[in-house]
């Protein structure tokens, strides 16, 4: 019966670890960039963006193709400010979820 007390002391130490994990995780900025930083998305680190940047050249001179392309450019920013936030993630939350093991989870 003590095992089962202490794994569940364990448990509730480890949820509360990985609620401040996440709570500061959620507060950090990532920030990626496109087409030679014409482009540059601020994401948290819980994935949600931020702000959306352009360089104002890119909009000069505007022909038809160049709307596609610079829906291109801002979608790889997102992608990689998102990818930013999700490796942000790992990094902070792999210990944590490492010692689940430990539970016997």
């Amino acid at each position: 019966m003590k095992d089962m007390q202490k794994m569940m002391k364990e448990a509730q130490k480890m949820a509360a670890e990985m609620s401040k994990a996440q709570a500061e995780i959620a507060e950090q900025r990532v920030e990626g960039s496109a087409g030679g930083s014409a482009v540059k998305v601020v994401a948290t680190g819980d994935m949600n963006i931020v702000s959306v940047t352009l360089d104002p050249d890119l909009l000069t001179d505007l022909e038809p193709d160049d709307i596609e392309m610079i829906g291109d450019t801002v979608t790889a920013a997102v992608n990689d400010a998102l990818e930013k936030a999700r490796a942000l993630q790992q990094e902070a939350m792999g210990p944590l979820a490492g010692g689940l093991g430990g539970l016997g989870l």
